[in-house]
């Protein structure tokens, strides 16, 4: 997870490592990633960067990837003449910013005679610490900076003059793409604005009491700190959530309000090491294969995987990734990981569209207001001078342009008006949509996490691909990409009283369970307000009366088959099958459902129901 953790940690990496180094080669592996061979301290150095919209990244590889020479771009260009055989002399982190800036120098034709040659650096190799008797960034040097950017879908690699100019970029950003910070040749270089949030190193129990009452009972204490803090990304935020509760994925509405100074402490431990510069980096296994890295030690992972401390932040995550290389994923473990961090994605995405939706539903609440103010306007007009900045009625008062005449004033905020309630007509309607995407995303993702064999996984893998409309999970080619399986049929587990149990594990699995499987007097159970599997029992004998073991059993597997399988006791909902109905428009499994009732439960698999003699 490329967190501000992450980045930070790599910044001082890269600071003890390659800083004063000579940039020996440089080439584009693709139109968005990087690589360069950097000579320091004696050593050759592979840094990559990549501005992937799907996997963004800067690191040290443990062995340079393989760049395509005839891939020309005016970016690649822009490097070659400013970056490659140059000196990095600067790196640096902005304060909880997944940015690094690094300040390179080189001599250009013209200033040397040996370099106006223009030598070809991936040959010529320099010993700098020849060069750096020279004083090479000294007078006669140009310097520009590289700027990483890792933002999701709008990470960038830009390169910047000594004025602060852009002069090329991975990504060319126009004025239409975003009115906010266009990234073209020749404009000034911008930060992206920082959004407007406390700083979590330096949250208070107040601050935290805020931050919990302006969040949805509904949502996950992991997307409200998401929401509410800067720099806190979903695996800060579930840690945070771990570390207080014991639950990485616990809502909202079951923290106590006495836990807000708790809050605050694990949230300002978590995140000392951005003060300390202390760093841990570990790489989470299971089956022997890394799911997950971070840069200090996170106690969710280390409840499901194996913990391995190592060197340093690079090696996390060159563990995960196949630099430069055409295999796929090494086995089953490592394939689920890249799925699952796909599924994250997206599901980030979604909750940024949501919160900007949310935004301009609570702006479009005050469109009444406009209208008011037009009809005040026009009912005073006697009151109005030419020239007036304001119209001051009693306790209200109304802005108005000096250069409109009193009627052009009121006709302007109809105007408005009336653009207003065409926007926000339909803003509910999308919301819901987008809180539906969500919750459909969050519960492919518990199903990624807990998905065991390739058969599992593929059906993962093809149902987020068919929902994000054929875009890929890391590590899929399109070379590689394995056929389209036929949904396989879901088998059932027989309770010791002869009613079988069947679990669906993806959305389709759900859908057939629940539509195709069940009939309409069998019993239907989900845990309560978290993702998880349907789970049906199919009754031998049909009967008004449920056996109430038949159905503690089957909600045992609910809960684990559930993102609750780590908890203690779980609420399962229960009701009759034809309570329930599929969401029109959803995605697979998605569903609403009623007259329930609610039984708490503590998570059970297959096997210990079979020792304790529930399962035949």
């Amino acid at each position: 997870m490329f967190d501000v953790l992450t980045v930070a940690a790599l910044a001082d990496e890269l600071t003890g490592t390659v800083l004063d180094g000579r940039i020996q080669k440089l080439g584009l592996v693709n139109g968005t990633t990087v690589a360069a061979e950097v000579y320091a301290n004696r050593r050759r150095h592979a840094l990559v960067a990549s501005a992937d919209s799907d996997d963004p990244a800067i690191w040290l590889a443990d062995r340079l990837p393989s760049t395509d020479p005839g891939l020309i771009t005016p970016f690649g260009l822009q490097l070659r003449k400013y970056v490659r055989g140059g000196f990095l002399i600067g790196i640096e982190q902005p304060a909880l910013e997944r940015v690094i800036r690094l300040s390179i120098v080189k001599r250009l034709a013209g200033h040397n005679d040996h370099e106006a040659n223009e030598l070809d650096d991936d040959e010529a190799e320099i010993d700098p610490d020849d060069a750096q008797d020279d004083a090479p960034w000294s007078a006669g040097m140009n310097r520009v900076e590289l700027i990483v950017e890792i933002m999701g879908r709008h990470s960038n690699l830009i390169l910047v003059d000594g004025d602060g100019l852009i002069m090329e970029s991975a990504k060319r950003v126009t004025s239409r793409m975003s009115r906010v910070r266009p990234v073209l040749p020749k404009l000034p270089y911008t930060m992206p604005p920082p959004p407007d949030k406390p700083d979590p190193r330096r949250l208070t129990s107040a601050g935290a009491e805020s931050l919990l009452a302006g969040g949805k009972p509904s949502a996950t204490l992991a997307d409200v700190l998401v929401r509410g803090l800067r720099g806190v990304s979903p695996q800060i935020g579930r840690e945070v959530a771990f570390r207080l509760t014991g639950n990485a994925g616990i809502k909202l509405n079951a923290v106590s309000p006495e836990m807000t100074s708790e809050l605050a402490r694990h949230t300002r431990n978590l995140l000392e090491p951005l003060l300390t510069r202390t760093w841990q980096p570990v790489v989470y296994k299971q089956e022997d294969v890394a799911i997950g890295y971070a840069a200090v030690p996170m106690s969710h992972l280390a409840a499901i995987a194996n913990a391995e401390d190592v060197a340093s932040v690079s090696a996390a995550v060159d563990a995960l990734r196949e630099v430069g290389g055409d295999a796929g994923p090494r086995d089953h473990a490592q394939r689920r990981a890249r799925i699952v961090a796909a599924i994250d994605r997206e599901c980030e995405k979604v909750s940024s569209r949501l919160h900007s939706l949310q935004e301009q539903h609570r702006r479009s609440a005050k469109t009444a207001q406009l209208r008011e103010w037009g009809e005040t306007i026009f009912a005073y007009l006697w009151h109005i001078q030419p020239g007036d900045s304001q119209l001051v009625i009693d306790d209200l008062t109304i802005p108005l342009d000096p250069a409109l005449s009193a009627k052009d004033n009121a006709q302007a905020y109809f105007d408005e008006y009336r653009k207003a309630q065409r926007a926000g007509a339909r803003l509910p309607e999308h919301i819901a949509e987008a809180e539906t995407e969500r919750s459909y995303l969050r519960q492919l993702r518990v199903q990624a996490d807990q998905a065991e064999g390739f058969a599992a996984i593929e059906t993962i893998r093809q149902e987020f691909d068919e929902h994000t409309g054929g875009r890929q999970p890391v590590g899929e080619r399109p070379g590689n990409r394995s056929k389209k399986q036929a949904p396989r049929r879901v088998t059932g587990l027989t309770e010791v009283s002869g009613n079988v149990i069947y679990i669906g594990r993806s959305g389709r699995e759900n859908d057939q369970v629940t539509f195709d499987i069940g009939g309409a007097e069998d019993t239907w159970l989900h845990v309560r307000g978290v993702p998880g599997s349907h789970v049906i029992v199919r009754w031998l004998r049909p009967a008004e009366d449920e056996d109430e073991r038949a159905v503690e059993t089957a909600a045992a597997l609910a809960a684990h088959y559930s993102g609750s399988r780590t908890g203690g006791l779980v609420e399962v909902d229960v009701t009759r099958r034809k309570n329930v109905r599929k969401i029109k428009g959803a995605g697979p499994g998605m569903v609403t459902y009623r007259n329930e009732r609610t039984i708490a439960v503590r998570p059970q698999d297959e096997a210990s129901l079979k020792a304790e003699g529930r399962l035949d």
